[in-house]
């Protein structure tokens, strides 16, 4: 599946309809045909997280510009106890197409699915295996790999770091492919840099246990800073906002590597934020609902998993850090993207989806 490139996320101005509520409608699609009604159910991030939340709602609208026949909404998860009666009123709302959004849903959205079998269900990074949920998932282990060969040869501290916001599957993969990446600069160069905040080993690192709070976020790799590291890589949702700013405000002390969506285009940080570890959720949740509008049976197996070979992940570009990246470390991670898209450098991690 050829997945379209990613549009940003940011600068969205959207109104998030109270839980348990009817969300809003002022967002109906045209007339010209039998509407499609694509309701998206978010995670407890929000739907302006700069991250997963607010890059599957790009999808969403993504795919409403191409068929204004697509009506789309969303109801946004404040609490975990959220997730089974938000997916339930889409349910009895007769929603088309419920998407749901983060792998903290999988157990949820299996429930309901398998209540309600003739419904259509979508899910981004979580496979809950149920023949009527399209599952949607990315092999971010792969460009993660990427940010950590970069990190490491643009480390002056030789320590860079990584924490998560909660030890799940769609967390660790990219702190696994982090990690390697790094272990392989260190082997081809002859160095030793270290990676603060993750033993992939071990399977144990910093958590700020939270997707929101940016206090908790600063605080986690505050106390990454102080043990040397120079690049972060924050994979907490809205939390690493707190890491972005601070790395900001830092003056250059240190700097930070983005996840999910493009950080220079969805948030204020950019001039710390070296690349972004991509997940094009847009172009997968676009496309998922183009054919199902367009009467196409999504199949749940095998679903959707982004590569860095069919674009569903990627590293995004250097932007303000372009002039500062040498052209030989640019050189070399392009190589290593081709070896890895092609199989020849294998990247693994116990997180990626089968």
């Amino acid at each position: 599946m050829r997945i379209a490139s990613i549009i940003a996320a940011g600068g969205l101005v959207l109104s998030a309809a109270a839980c348990g509520e009817a969300p809003d409608e002022d967002n109906n699609a045209g007339s010209g045909g039998e509407a499609y009604s694509a309701c998206m159910v978010t995670d407890v991030g929000g739907i302006d997280d700069k991250s997963f939340n607010a890059s599957a709602w790009q999808g969403l609208e993504d795919a409403k510009a191409e068929n204004d026949n697509i009506e789309i909404k969303y109801v946004a998860s404040k609490a975990e106890a959220d997730y089974e009666p938000n997916l339930t009123q889409y349910v009895n709302q007769d929603c088309d197409f419920i998407l749901a959004v983060g792998g903290l849903m999988g157990d949820a959205t299996k429930k309901i699915a398998e209540a309600n079998p003739d419904q259509q269900f979508g899910i981004v990074d979580a496979d809950p295996a149920v023949a009527n949920v399209y599952p949607m998932q990315f092999d971010t282990a792969q460009a993660a790999f990427l940010a950590g060969y970069v990190a490491a040869g643009m480390s002056e501290s030789g320590k860079v770091g990584t924490y998560g916001g909660l030890k799940i599957p769609p967390v660790t993969i990219f702190m696994d492919g982090y990690a390697d990446g790094v272990a392989y600069y260190n082997e081809a160069k002859g160095k030793d840099v270290q990676v603060l905040g993750w033993n992939k080993e071990t399977q144990n690192g910093s958590f700020t246990n939270d997707f929101v709070k940016q206090d908790e976020g600063k605080k986690v790799s505050d106390a990454l800073v102080a043990q040397g590291a120079d690049i972060i890589m924050p994979v907490a949702g809205g939390a690493g906002l707190g890491t972005t700013g601070a790395a900001q405000a830092s003056g250059g002390k240190y700097n930070t590597i983005w996840v999910d969506v493009d950080g220079c285009e969805s948030t204020p940080n950019c001039p710390a934020i070296i690349t972004t570890v991509v997940k094009n959720i847009p172009g997968a949740v676009k496309e998922a609902v183009l054919k199902a509008a367009g009467g196409e049976q999504l199949q749940a197996d095998p679903g959707f998993i982004g590569t860095l070979a069919n674009d569903g992940v990627s590293l995004a570009p250097y932007h303000e850090f372009d002039d500062k990246v040498p052209a030989e470390l640019k050189a070399e991670v392009d190589k290593l993207k081709a070896d890895i898209a092609a199989g020849t450098v294998k990247v693994e991690s116990a997180a990626q989806p089968k």
